[in-house]
């Protein structure tokens, strides 16, 4: 077996249900804000495409999808990110992959595997798929907080010359997962620099960038960054999108990876041989995702209405701010967050996800503990009733 699986930490998911087994929860019907799994309806597009594609089961797909699909998503990041349309080719910038989760992981094995002491630089806490990356491509995973006090967007300023000098990769999420954070234009421009001077490469995950609360201010991409500095060939960077948050979609397991071309052909014949092809009608189906953009504006709609309402809510006893975009809420909690998630449960029956498993203890602790997630991905209604319980519980304290 490889040795690297030993270092592997149990999933959050499996955390939580470790410490809710012996709970017996309230006779309340159960709410799960527990998953970041968005429940809203896929849009008709995306199904009717399916079914219209099925004859593609009789038929094997290239890894580097159709050329329809490749034109639609490099339509979409031309339009949506105001990128110089001659610096989007479809054949060498954009790379269909099957979800962001998988391409996020296989990317680690592309770009550092094997490499001595090479060091993989991720936010703390984190999406767990960066860990696992690192670990077992023989990397060492390097944490960095990002807390309240630097907008929860790691401190660069914190790295030492020595960890840039072996790092292969930089993982970053923004919108950050859990803290629904964006990170700004200049912290990304700054990274880009380091990864120029240190030959880094960046993987952005942006798998969260179409769910934000103010139709004129979407957030910044790293290609919009690279374009506005100049660097249309994105060299060294590369960005992560989805049709999971962006369309209700998390069973199609579609997104794209896009940016430097020469790390995507490497990237691409890795993939060749991990057989990870979209199958065709999936193909299908996300093409016309990412061409219709009425879902995204009524999705977002919806997200911001159960924000509004939560704050409304649970303002008034939590110590809670609305994220700048995604979906989760990551209120401070006035007990210990397991406890705090085990007593919710059990006075209330809604599910939150302690925020210390998503993170990793350091010296300075972990800066997940004393928060919890919360994802506001159920129907409105099921949403406000949850933040209710919550208010009812925190207020019995």
């Amino acid at each position: 077996m490889n040795p690297h699986l030993g270092h592997l930490q149990p999933y959050p998911f499996e955390r939580l249900r470790a410490l809710l087994e012996d709970v017996e929860p309230a006779a309340a019907p159960a709410i799960n804000l527990g998953i970041g799994e968005p429940r809203h309806a896929p849009p008709d597009c995306i199904r009717q495409a399916l079914v219209d594609a099925l004859d593609g089961l009789g038929a094997y797909a290239a890894t580097g999808g159709t050329p329809e699909l490749r034109e639609a998503i490099g339509h979409w990041l031309r339009q949506r990110f105001d990128l110089p349309a001659a610096s989007i080719d479809p054949e060498h910038n954009v790379l269909p992959v099957a979800g962001t989760r998988e391409a996020l992981f296989a990317i680690a094995q592309a770009v550092v595997g094997g490499q001595a002491e090479a060091r993989v630089v991720m936010p703390n806490p984190c999406y767990q798929i960066y860990e696992g990356a690192a670990l077992l491509a023989g990397a060492r995973p390097v944490y960095l907080a990002t807390t309240a006090e630097h907008g929860y967007v790691p401190d660069l300023d914190a790295v030492p010359e020595a960890v840039w000098r072996d790092c292969g990769l930089v993982y970053i999420c923004s919108p950050g997962n859990p803290t629904g954070a964006v990170a700004p234009a200049a912290w990304q421009e700054r990274l880009i620099r380091l990864a120029d001077t240190y030959d880094f490469v960046i993987a952005a995950d942006e798998c969260y960038s179409e769910i934000y609360p103010d139709e004129s201010a979407p957030p910044a991409g790293l290609l919009a960054v690279c374009a506005r500095m100049g660097r249309t060939d994105y060299r060294r960077c590369l960005v992560f999108h989805s049709l999971s948050k962006r369309s209700s979609a998390p069973g199609l397991r579609s997104g794209f990876v896009a940016g430097d071309a020469e790390l995507l052909a490497a990237f691409l014949r890795y993939r060749t041989y991990q057989g990870c092809a979209l199958p065709l009608q999936v193909q299908a189906a996300s093409r016309a995702a990412w061409e219709d953009e009425a879902h995204v504006v009524h999705n977002r709609a919806r997200y911001r209405a159960k924000f509004a309402t939560a704050m409304e809510i649970l303002a008034p006893v939590l110590d809670v701010a609305a994220p700048d975009a995604g979906f989760y809420l990551w209120p401070r909690t006035p007990l210990d967050d397991e406890t705090f998630a085990r007593r919710l449960f059990a006075e209330e029956n809604v599910r939150v996800l302690p925020g210390r498993y998503l993170a990793r203890d350091r010296d300075g602790g972990n800066p997940g503990a004393g928060r919890v997630r919360m994802a506001l991905v159920a129907e409105e209604h099921e949403c406000e009733e949850a933040m209710w319980r919550i208010r009812r519980f925190v207020e019995r304290l």
